[in-house]
């Protein structure tokens, strides 16, 4: 059980996220949507703890998260495996190479700064590259890959950390509707297949319907619905932001960098 206790983070005197509580049992998939500015990005940081509360706890079967420290602070970014928007990959090494970058937590420093892997890790990666349809891109430079199958080549090496929780920032905002559909297939599947708990941020209301469990949606750093997605109308929309679907989404996407807008825009429905 991941839990969120009274969640806040401030920067200056904006208030990002205000005063979250939420709990989120094991094994389920939650969408969180928003306008840009609502939250959504920085209370998934603050889970990764790569953007610390300004108060408030986070626990995780009963460890408060927000107190751990060093090594232990580590191993909760290892098994709360973070996935961005942007890929994060090293576009000039091979995409295996990439994938194997999930193993470093669980080796010794020396090896993992000598980049020496073990022969089962390689096959680790490889079976889970297999799994997303990329083993025979293995050796390419990360590079030479379409966006959709970057993002994949994120989730296997999100796999290969043995992650408890993943969070999913945007992961679908610069692509295609053909890749967003075959990155949120994966994401579903390491989520029904791995029993992995999964966040996932989102911009497009009918990919949360589809996708998740749980929808949560945010608006001014505070949670203004919390429920299942059958329960988020049409009319739930206008009633929670005041505008139609088609006019929120639009909103949501003025939090997406320039360069990548045009292609975001492509996955609203028609």
């Amino acid at each position: 059980m991941l839990e969120l206790q009274s969640l806040t983070r401030r920067f200056g005197e904006r208030t990002a996220v205000d005063n979250v509580s939420l709990a989120f049992p094991a094994g389920q998939m939650v969408g969180v949507i928003g306008r840009s500015g609502a939250g959504k990005s920085t209370l998934l940081r603050m889970i990764n703890r790569l953007t610390e509360p300004t108060s408030g706890r986070i626990l995780h079967d009963g460890v408060d998260v927000t107190a751990l420290k060093g090594q232990a602070l580590r191993d909760w970014r290892t098994r709360c495996a973070m996935i961005f928007q942007q890929f994060n990959l090293v576009q000039r090494l091979p995409v295996l190479t990439n994938v194997l970058v999930g193993r470093l937590n669980h080796r010794p420093v020396i090896s993992s700064l000598l980049g020496r892997f073990t022969a089962a890790e390689r096959a680790m990666a490889l079976t889970a590259l297999d799994r997303f349809d990329l083993a025979e891109q293995a050796l390419q430079r990360a590079d030479t890959l379409s966006g959709g199958q970057q993002q994949r080549v994120a989730i296997a090496r999100a796999l290969l950390q043995e992650p408890r929780i993943i969070l999913a920032d945007e992961p679908i905002a610069s692509l295609d509707p053909r890749n967003a559909q075959v990155v949120m297939d994966a994401l579903r599947d390491v989520n029904r297949r791995d029993g992995l708990t999964v966040l996932c941020n989102l911009h497009h209301l009918d990919t949360a319907r589809a996708y998740c469990d749980r929808i949560v949606a945010m608006q001014a750093g505070r949670v203004v619905f919390d429920g299942v997605p059958a329960a988020l109308t049409a009319d739930a929309v206008r009633d929670i932001y005041g505008v139609s679907e088609a006019e929120f989404e639009e909103e949501a996407l003025a939090s997406i960098t320039p360069s990548r807008a045009s292609r975001a825009a492509a996955a609203l429905p028609a």
